[in-house]
């Protein structure tokens, strides 16, 4: 792999023997784009010296336009996706089609997705577990490092306590700390690529250059910030020749996001789509944080107008709640949406 315009803001991903820059790509976002546009946009970070990109098999057609963008730069990015299947045959075949989708036949780092209980991960460990195809697929070739992701720090310390994972891709921002506390001291003892996902919280943090800058003093490896717009490849490279840690007076901005924030609001990891009532939940919580919090009401109005279904379409039947790796009741959060925006709505028109 070859390092190119910011070789001093590169570091090595734990003991993989990969070198990366220190952020990388989010491609969760590049679902919202056209082919054109996410291919303009990935050329355009992997020339500005960003060579680590982050994907996953359930990103609907992430992977594919990865694969698109770096066909012929290959050798000059590190990859790195994910399954969601719990059991060896569903991730062999998930392994399978994102190589096909990528259009490579060795991808650098493919981990086990989200596991977030004990049974998810007993499953994934176990006999005809997720962990077996991964482990056989290292022998072959296919994959080179095999890793773990995760929310919950409790359950992945058992993982790291199990099993030699070589990554281990985590949430971490100024709200979002709890692996702070042991998981990413252990990892890193142990040699582990460790891997911040979530560095604003799913865009809700709107001090994006502070967090990104908290995050890489966290002790981790690479932060992989989502991008959609050429504009956020360079002001999340600029980070990096900023000084990192940051001061009393910035976090106490930090500070300030956290309380404004609270702990129940939507993440936008897309993990609880499709709802089964064709409810689009992420820009739903959007709405609402910008109707409440960034005060455009009127146009969150005019964008909820403009919706097929909105929050009193939502019928609790639970499954975005089981999906959630907050654990998040979206139907009880709606119920409350629907109820303060129509009474908001009330109090402006009297």
């Amino acid at each position: 792999m070859t390092d190119t315009h910011h070789t001093d803001t590169h570091t090595q991903l734990g003991n993989t023997g990969l070198k990366i820059c220190r952020v990388g790509f989010g491609g969760i976002p590049i679902q919202r784009l056209t082919d054109a546009e996410a291919q303009r946009l990935i050329l355009e970070a992997l020339e500005k010296g960003i060579d680590f990109f982050d994907t996953s098999r359930i990103y609907t057609d992430s992977e594919a336009k990865l694969g698109q963008a770096l066909a012929g730069n290959r050798n000059r990015a590190v990859i790195a996706s994910k399954t969601y299947s719990r059991d060896a045959d569903g991730a062999r075949q998930d392994l399978e089609t994102s190589l096909k989708q990528l259009g490579t036949d060795q991808v650098e780092i493919y981990q086990c997705h989200n596991v977030s209980t004990e049974r998810d991960l007993e499953k994934v460990l176990g006999p005809g577990g997720a962990l077996e195809a991964l482990e056989h697929a290292r022998e072959q070739g296919l994959v080179q490092c095999v890793g773990i992701t995760g929310h919950k720090p409790w359950i992945l310390e058992k993982a790291l306590a199990a099993y030699p994972f070589a990554t281990l891709q985590v949430p971490v921002n100024i709200i979002e700390q709890s692996s702070l506390e042991k998981l990413i001291p252990a990892a890193r003892a142990n040699g582990l690529g460790i891997i911040a996902m979530k560095p604003v919280a799913g865009g809700a943090l709107r001090e994006v250059a502070l967090n990104l800058r908290f995050v890489l003093t966290s002790g981790v490896d690479v932060v992989i910030p989502g991008m959609d717009d050429p504009v956020q490849v360079t002001q999340n490279l600029a980070v990096l020749v900023q000084p990192l840690p940051l001061t009393p007076r910035e976090m106490q901005r930090l500070e300030k996001e956290k309380e404004r924030l609270g702990n129940s609001f939507c993440r936008r990891c897309e993990y609880c789509m499709p709802c089964p009532e064709g409810l689009n939940i992420p820009l739903l919580h959007l709405m609402e944080g910008y109707y409440f919090r960034y005060n455009l009401k009127e146009w969150s109005m005019e964008r909820l107008a403009g919706m097929e279904k909105t929050f009193s379409d939502c019928t609790a039947c639970g499954v975005c709640i089981s999906r959630c790796p907050y654990d998040l009741n979206m139907p009880e959060l709606f119920r409350s949406a629907a109820e303060r925006i129509a009474l908001d709505q009330k109090a402006r028109q009297s």
